[in-house]
């Protein structure tokens, strides 16, 4: 049988020729050429980009370092050309020598009786002035005033005492400054007599306060007080003078220098080896006897006092010298109180010095040297060996830039370079006595009415500012942002995360500027008339919280199924709600009922707590609520990104929702997370307009809740427009902001080097 398939015809299978498609038309190899220039441009721009970066911080890191560095240096000492004029040769022994502000010309009063004045830079005689001392009188001691007075004291040799002031008249005949010195009587050119003996009047000082003249004098071991008030006639323009003789407790030992306050409370006789007798003029009594060296071979040879008034200053005979002034004891009496050292080679002092508008001082010992030193920042700037062992006195100018010192018939002048003496690393980070403080403490007080106000620039009260703020910040926002951000990453459903994530998110969006108004406005004085409802509600949230999850899951299964799965976050919002009406409704109940009707009262006098209204917990608040969205965002993101994978295969595996989050999520999450508080603790630190308007802007150093704080950022913002430019303060401003830069340094650092050892360790997972 023929099979019927064998004669059909073979017919050849033909398949259609493909296109071959062609990857090198000139449109396709100009379209890679484009591609490959703009790959190159794009490294090149994201290269040169991240150099930038890297070079804009180093460059603002050395600007700010080339800006703090002078505070730091030391006083440099320039010899200027020495003059050896004729009239010196004859002048007699120096009493005094002064140089005016200007530096063009200096005095020289004797013990002959004469004041000479002469150009400071040439040595040329400019005026002799002859002193109205009476005849068969000599001119026995020469004390000038408190630091910064133009006014002197001489004591006679018939126990007399003429008081007199040097001025320097400047006027601008034919356009020509011309400036004239003169000696001025302001109480008369006839002495006052203070010996009623008419002993010769071996020490002297003064002080002058609002028509009130007080002259002390001493002869041997006695002293000689008159005080001299001025009163002027409302209608004849008359002043008339009353004298009044003050008598104290006389000494044993022979007196070696008098000193008088500048509030004449207290006059500080020093007398025999190293004694020092402390009166109080107010109640005319001897408040102690004080021992200024603890060496019984040691003897003080030279004193002063420091501008203000207030510190003396005690050099003896090894080269020490020490600060002393007034303090209350725990038991609120007053006492001499030995502060701070200094030591000035190993020879005798001869003399001191203080400056005119600073706490510094210059001083000269017997061995020739001439040693530059600030007392608040107990800072040694400069030692130099200036002349021989004959150096009898020198002067220092009121700006401190120059130094007149008479050795033998030569007078050697120096240019003095001491730009920031007042700044020290122990003045900035350690606590410091101040004067008239009861014990040395940490204080920022960068101006002040006077002249001689002590400067008081610690940076630690203003560290720690920024570190409590950020601290009581981070305490809200840090459980608050990674809670919401581990919930609403790994449990919330996709729908609701969509609308939560940005209204989360647009909070960052809210200027600080608007929070701190807000927090320093409505926040601050709301907060301090429910503060048991606010505390209250602290503590009710989480319990609310609890109590509301507990009906939750005992509520039947059918009705809870009702609900999607991820949306019973939504159901706490009218608890959380009606857990803040409550609290806050019965704030005042609680406020009756357990303080007394006034918690704020409660807590100032109960317990003793400084209650300001703008305070930490204020600062917590807002600033928490400005982090919130950093913490919330970074750390959502990386609990969201932890691969689906792990997640499924521990479910798989029997673990639970719970041990797979805690187990496996977070622990993959953790570098992400630990970034999230890296930067929320930047954003804390370096906050600025909430701080500024939220806190009592008090550079304080307290712990309570209840007080403000003032913190780098806030204290560059308020006091950086007031500063003059390349003062101390403005420096110190800067290093504030240098602090500020390292500290963020070195905590992104160490944030990162925690974050890969974490990821190291958790990849594995």
């Amino acid at each position: 049988m023929i099979d019927p398939a064998a004669n059909r015809m073979a017919i050849p299978m033909t398949t259609p020729t493909a296109s071959r498609i062609d990857f090198n038309t000139p449109a396709l190899q100009r379209k890679r050429r484009i591609r490959a220039l703009k790959d190159r441009l794009t490294n090149w721009y994201v290269l040169v980009g991240g150099l930038a970066v890297l070079a804009t911080i180093t460059l603002i890191f050395f600007y700010l370092a080339y800006v703090v560095l002078p505070l730091f240096r030391g006083a440099e000492l320039t010899a200027l050309k020495t003059q050896s004029p004729a009239w010196l040769q004859e002048a007699g022994q120096p009493l005094l020598l002064a140089i005016e502000e200007q530096n063009e010309i200096a005095l020289r009063v004797s013990a002959q009786g004469q004041a000479v004045f002469f150009n400071a830079k040439t040595g040329a005689e400019l005026k002799r002035v002859k002193l109205p001392i009476p005849a068969e009188r000599k001119l026995v001691s020469l004390q000038q005033g408190l630091p910064g007075s133009a006014l002197l004291i001489a004591g006679l040799s018939g126990g007399e005492a003429l008081v007199m002031r040097h001025n320097y008249m400047v006027s601008y005949p034919n356009d020509q400054k011309t400036v004239t010195p003169v000696i001025e009587y302001p109480y008369g050119e006839t002495p006052f007599q203070l010996d009623p003996k008419g002993r010769p009047l071996e020490h002297v000082n003064l002080s002058a306060t609002d028509g009130n003249l007080l002259l002390a004098g001493s002869t041997g071991a006695e002293l000689h007080l008159l005080q001299l008030r001025e009163s002027e006639n409302m209608m004849t323009g008359e002043i008339t003078r009353e004298q009044q003789r003050i008598v104290l407790p006389q000494l044993k030992e022979t007196i070696k220098a008098l000193y008088i306050d500048v509030q004449s409370n207290w006059l500080f006789v020093l007398n025999g080896r190293a004694h020092m007798d402390v009166f109080n003029l107010r109640q005319r009594t001897l408040n102690g006897r004080y021992e200024m060296t603890t060496d019984a071979s040691t003897e003080v040879t030279a004193s002063s006092q420091l501008l203000g008034g207030i510190s003396l200053l005690i050099g003896d005979s090894k080269g020490g010298i020490a600060q002393w002034f007034m303090a209350r004891d725990p038991d609120d009496e007053q006492r001499l109180k030995h502060i701070r050292d200094f030591q000035l080679g190993d020879a005798a002092i001869t003399q001191i010095v203080p400056e005119e508008r600073r706490k510094g001082f210059v001083a000269l010992n017997a061995g020739g040297e001439l040693g530059v030193f600030h007392s608040t920042a107990q800072r040694t700037l400069l030692i130099e060996t200036v002349a021989g062992k004959g150096a009898e006195m020198f002067a220092l100018s009121p700006r401190a830039n120059r130094i007149l010192l008479e050795d033998g018939n030569q007078l050697l002048k120096f240019a003095v370079a001491n730009e920031h003496p007042e700044i020290s690393w122990s003045s900035l980070w350690s606590k410091v006595w101040y004067e008239s403080y009861e014990e040395p403490k940490y204080i920022w007080q960068s101006t002040a009415a006077t002249a001689d106000f002590e400067p008081k620039m610690s940076l630690a009260p203003l560290t720690f500012g920024t570190l409590k703020a950020a601290f009581y910040a981070m305490l809200l926002a840090a459980p608050l942002a990674v809670a919401a951000a581990i919930y609403t990453a790994y449990f919330m459903a996709p729908g609701m995360r969509r609308k939560v994530k940005p209204v989360i998110e647009l909070m960052g969006a809210l200027p600080t500027v608007i929070l701190g108004f807000f927090a320093g406005l409505f926040l601050a004085p709301y907060v301090e008339g429910h503060l048991p409802g606010i505390f209250s509600l602290l503590l009710l949230t989480p319990l609310g919280i609890l109590l509301a999850g507990f009906a939750w899951s005992s509520l039947p299964a059918g009705l809870r199924q009702r609900v999607p799965d991820g949306w019973e976050a939504a159901i706490l919002i009218p608890v959380v709600l009606l857990v803040a009406w409550f609290a806050l409704g019965v704030s005042p109940q609680l406020e009756n009922w357990l303080f007394g009707g006034d918690m704020r009262l409660w807590i100032s006098n109960d317990l003793g707590i400084q209650f300001d209204q703008r305070n930490a917990l204020i600062v917590g608040l807002a600033m928490g609520f400005a982090v919130i969205p950093n913490i919330f965002s970074i750390a959502e993101d990386a609990v969201f990104s932890v691969p689906k994978g792990l997640t499924l295969g521990s479910l798989a595996l029997g673990a639970t929702p719970w041990q797979t989050l805690t187990r496996v999520v977070i622990l993959t999450a953790s570098p992400g997370i630990f970034s999230a508080l890296m930067i929320g603790m930047g954003r804390a630190v370096g906050e600025t307009m909430i701080v500024l308007m939220a806190t009592g802007n008090t550079p304080v150093m307290e712990l309570n809740l209840f007080e403000g704080m003032r913190t780098l950022a806030a204290n560059v913002a308020v006091e950086m427009p007031e500063s003059e430019v390349g003062g101390s303060h403005y420096r110190v401003l800067f290093l504030s902001a240098l602090v500020l830069l390292t500290f963020t340094f070195v905590m992104n650092t160490l944030a990162e080097l925690i974050r890969q050892r974490l990821r190291g360790k958790y990849a594995s997972l």
